[in-house]
């Protein structure tokens, strides 16, 4: 999932026929203040971030005039919002708001279906709300075989306790919304809040949107708008990980590769994809050894994608030592990982018997795989240890290197 910015996603919705606030990008304060005298006061400013819950770090202010939208955008500016720096707002024409409801679409993993979320309370957090009055809640799953139909917004509208033209305006609304989230591969779409105005209109408030990037095929115009990286959404990605993600991008055709930079530690660490990841890394850090990373791959590699992964594992400052573990039952070609990662060690030019490498990896060709490492002087095991072990090796290397 990638999460798009929320102008884009405005964007999105008002070709679609759902209403917006006259909303405009501003990077400094001077082009805030122009972008509020465009759209006419009062105005919104807003921290233009791929996470939510602005208003409550204070990312959010209203501005009557020229003075204090410049005010309200150097302090914005400045701030950071949820681990993400502000490098842009969002400047928006304030609305006349009569009520706030809340709208959410995402998928349902456990039964595997789209599921809609409507509140009469918006605003707020939806999470506050489940749990203090969770009656206020109402839910609908979308069977895929059957669609979503305008009589079934309708029925969320009525039991959100809407009547009458408000009624059916809404109605309209909600159902345009899922159908935007079905459009554009949507992973989520969230309005919170999607507002009743003074003039009787229904408006999109705010608005956040993350999108399935496995259908940029299908979405060529989206590709170039997404925020790489925020299918994780607790911080932005470093350069090294951007780096990474370029590495995974030049040969999407085959193979997978993730990489996530930790703070501190000094062993490289990569993984082959699945539950035995997380064990691996479990194992590591139990016999006392401190990873620098959390990296990856899955899908069968090529040998390019897989150098290219290691070269930024060892490239991370701080970096000692290479740990490599992967689940023995697996469909990898193990001699392909292994010229993957001898090319990054040589390219790099790092001595294994100087820099300690340990790799634990078995399944098709590992024989083959054997011989690389052995042969460029790396230490290898195969299911011959367990993850626990090969993990107490890479530690105890370490120690010695420490010693001496």
């Amino acid at each position: 999932m990638a999460r798009v910015l929320e102008n884009v996603a405005k964007e999105i919705l008002k070709a679609n026929g759902i209403a917006t606030p006259a909303f405009a990008v501003a990077k400094t304060p001077q082009e805030a203040q122009e972008a509020a005298n465009r759209i006419g006061y009062p105005v919104v400013v807003k921290a233009l971030v791929t996470v939510g819950k602005r208003g409550k770090t204070g990312a959010v202010k209203f501005a009557d005039d020229a003075r204090e939208v410049q005010a309200h955008a150097q302090t914005i500016l400045g701030m950071t919002v949820r681990n993400f720096p502000v490098e842009a707002l969002l400047i928006e024409s304030k609305l006349a708001i009569t009520r706030e409801l809340y709208f959410s679409v995402t998928y349902d993993a456990t039964r595997r279906m789209p599921v809609i979320i409507v509140s009469a309370e918006g605003g707020v957090d939806i999470e506050e709300i489940a749990e203090s009055a969770p009656e206020k809640i109402v839910r609908h799953h979308v069977d895929l075989t059957l669609g979503f139909h305008p009589y079934q917004a309708k029925e969320l509208c009525s039991a959100m306790g809407l009547e009458g033209k408000t009624l059916q305006r809404a109605t309209q609304t909600v159902y345009r919304l899922y159908k935007n989230f079905e459009k554009v591969d949507a992973t989520v779409l969230e309005v919170n809040p999607l507002v009743l105005t003074e003039d009787g209109g229904i408006t999109a408030a705010a608005v956040l949107m993350g999108v399935d990037d496995d259908a940029f095929y299908r979405q060529p115009a989206l590709a170039d708008k997404v925020e790489v990286g925020t299918d994780r959404s607790w911080r932005p990605l470093t350069e090294l990980e951007k780096e990474m993600v370029a590495v995974d991008a030049a040969e999407s055709y085959r193979g997978t590769a993730r990489y996530t930079e930790m703070e501190g530690g000094d062993i490289g660490f990569l993984c082959g994809g699945g539950g035995g990841s997380l064990l691996a890394y479990d194992s590591l850090l139990q016999c006392g050894g401190q990873p620098a990373n959390y990296t990856e791959f899955g899908g069968n590699p090529t040998e390019t994608k897989v150098a290219g992964l290691v070269k930024g594992v060892l490239s991370k400052p701080g970096v000692k030592s290479f740990f490599m573990d992967a689940n023995i039952t697996n469909n990898t070609q193990t001699d392909i990982v292994a010229k993957g990662i001898v090319k990054a060690f040589q390219e790099m030019k790092i001595d294994p018997t100087k820099f300690p490498a340990v790799v634990r990896l078995a399944g098709v060709n590992d024989t083959e795989a054997k011989k690389i490492f052995t042969d460029f002087h790396i230490e290898y095991y195969g299911d011959d240890i367990s993850m626990e072990d090969a993990a107490r090796v890479i530690v105890d290397r370490m120690k010695a290197v420490k010693r001496e």
